[in-house]
């Protein structure tokens, strides 16, 4: 079973926990969200696997900026995220049915 990493390389949890899962022998497929967001129906999914609300993986300064809030009901925030992608927590590691936020990195040595 693979792994996928929501990444953004600009960021450096986000390159510390690639090279983390690199230094695993692990080749996760890598996907740049900031350049292709998951869908609305993509993030739900990976909210469920994470088993965390939107509101637990927006980034607060970035949700500010954009005009979003932890106090927004969970669709509009979705849509908000989604359209704004600098504002989801990053780097998120999937693995199957679990995914974990490389917050820290080690975060996903639960999936190795």
């Amino acid at each position: 079973m693979g792994i996928t990493i929501y990444h953004n390389p600009k960021c450096s949890k986000s390159r510390q926990t690639l090279q983390l899962l690199e230094d695993k022998g692990v080749a996760p497929e890598i996907v740049l969200y900031m350049d292709t967001p998951p869908t609305a129906d993509e993030f739900k999914a990976i909210l469920k696997k994470l088993g965390k609300s939107a509101a637990e993986v927006l980034r607060a300064k970035e949700a500010k900026e954009e005009g979003l809030s932890k106090d927004m009901d969970e669709e509009a925030l979705i849509k908000g995220m989604i359209a704004n992608p600098r504002c989801i927590e990053r780097p998120i590691v999937i693995k199957g049915a679990k995914a974990v936020l490389g917050r820290p990195p080690e975060n996903v040595l639960a999936l190795v």
